[in-house]
């Protein structure tokens, strides 16, 4: 009797060390630092899909974001629960997915897209901004699935129900498809126009699509596209993607509140091109290619 009440009290000891370890790694996590891998090509070059990234946690507590950061904050298009509980859970545990942008106007701003000269702009409190960290390659599209398959899939209505049939790619197009420096690229896979690859090259303004309708609110407006007008609210940021031809970003959902933004991006600590969520699994699949996949020049490094 006596052995098998050690026994439950071990047991008991143990459990609550556990505990105590795993909330522990939950605060530091939710509220010091956080580790982040991209997804997309919207900050393209800054940032890369498969990159590792250091966040700093815990200084956006107590002090605003500024112009030029890049953060980390909740998808803006969640639904939250109604219920106060499972709300703080969402928003600081498990719920909307991270999305990475640069901060470009911060509450009291006023943001203004216009096309110059045949050129996307923007102006914050009527300065031109200068935007040094833009992505200076042309994007290309490349399918997800095989190409030989698209007539088919397209004839029978089956193409638009696939989820991103195809990805957004920086390409130097001074280099072949086999030597390029951010992404390895299957050439029987690049989308073609008349033959040639369906490049968009930077610079090229977006413009207001008849498929998204202009939001309005007040003097502030913005239509998807490269032409807005938005004077900022106490809680509100204008953030954008440096991969302009390949963002989904405040041009198409608005202003985001302070209080979705929970990070700053801070360091890199490992560029590889892959799109796994874990490296282990990438490096038990593919142990030759995943090393030729490091891209050992980018890490570890300062983003800015």
């Amino acid at each position: 009797m006596a052995t098998a009440q050690v026994k439950k009290s071990k047991l008991w000891s143990h459990f609550k060390d556990i505990a105590g370890i795993l909330l522990i790694v939950f605060l530091v996590r939710t509220f010091i630092f956080g580790l982040f891998q991209v997804p997309t090509g919207s900050m393209e070059t800054t940032m890369l899909v498969g990159e590792r990234f250091f966040a700093d946690k815990l200084t956006p507590w107590f002090s605003p974001v500024e112009r030029n950061e890049i953060i980390a904050f909740n998808d803006p298009s969640y639904k939250y629960s109604n219920n106060k509980i499972i709300r703080l859970f969402e928003q600081y545990a498990w719920g909307p997915a991270n999305w990475t942008k640069r901060v470009i106007g911060i509450p009291g701003d006023i943001v203004e897209g216009k096309i110059e000269d045949g050129k996307p702009v923007i102006y914050v409190n009527g300065k031109k901004l200068d935007e040094p960290y833009l992505n200076k390659y042309p994007i290309v599209k490349v399918w997800n699935i095989d190409p030989r398959k698209i007539p088919l899939l397209a004839a029978s209505g089956r193409l638009q129900d696939i989820k991103n049939p195809y990805e957004i790619r920086s390409l130097d197009p001074g280099l072949a498809y086999d030597k390029q420096v951010f992404y390895g690229i299957d050439p029987k896979k690049v989308m073609l126009v008349d033959g040639k690859p369906d490049l968009l090259w930077p610079g090229t303004p977006i413009s207001s699509s008849d498929d998204f309708q202009r939001q309005q609110h007040g003097k502030s407006y913005w239509t998807a596209s490269d032409e807005f007008y938005v004077e900022l609210g106490p809680d509100q940021y204008w953030v954008m993607g440096d991969n302009r031809l390949g963002s989904f970003d405040s041009r198409s959902f608005g202003p985001i509140a302070g209080r979705s933004i929970h990070s700053r991006i801070m360091y890199r600590v490992l560029s590889l091109d892959t799109k796994e969520d874990w490296l282990f699994l990438d490096l038990l699949k593919h142990p030759i290619t995943f090393w030729q996949r490091l891209r050992w020049s980018r890490f570890p490094q300062k983003v800015s």
